[in-house]
């Protein structure tokens, strides 16, 4: 089954590494998120979740707290 596109949430951060991605994969795995992808070739490395529950301003907390850039990709 494809996601709603209004449950696809997308950010501009500065995930560039394969150790910031193994970083931001154990906080989504703390956090229950399933369905995530960072495209580290994109120049504003865009981080996509699916998740019919989760808010931008959550995600983009998330992220921060953990020492990354993050925001809503307009």
């Amino acid at each position: 089954m494809e996601p709603d596109f209004k449950d696809i949430l997308l950010f501009k951060t500065n995930i560039q590494t394969a150790d910031d991605k193994s970083l931001i994969a154990k906080v989504m795995e703390k956090h229950k998120i399933k369905q995530w992808t960072i495209d580290q070739q994109d120049v504003d490395c865009v981080l996509r979740i699916v998740s019919p529950v989760l808010k931008l301003e959550e995600v983009i907390h998330l992220v921060s707290k953990n020492g990354y850039q993050c925001e809503e990709l307009i």
